[in-house]
């Protein structure tokens, strides 16, 4: 059985996970690709940092938290 998704952290949760927009793993690919040579070899250290830049276009902000996911599961 499911859990229940009010139980971590409502109705704003479940809709974040079922509408997450897509990016493509080959951008994925070349962004981390990118963040490690901007940020010396240490792409997730860089996309954590880039995150935190304030006005952050929307779709940069998804494209780092998808490098962050896939540096993670790495």
């Amino acid at each position: 059985m499911a859990a229940d998704p009010q139980a971590e952290g409502g109705f704003s949760s479940l809709l974040k996970m079922l509408f997450r927009p897509a990016v493509a793993k080959a951008e994925v690919r070349a962004e981390i690709w990118r963040l490690g040579q901007r940020h010396l070899g240490w792409p997730l250290e860089g996309a954590l940092a880039e995150l935190k830049e304030p006005n952050l276009p929307v779709a940069r902000a998804i494209l780092l938290r998808a490098c962050v996911h896939q540096l993670r599961t790495q």
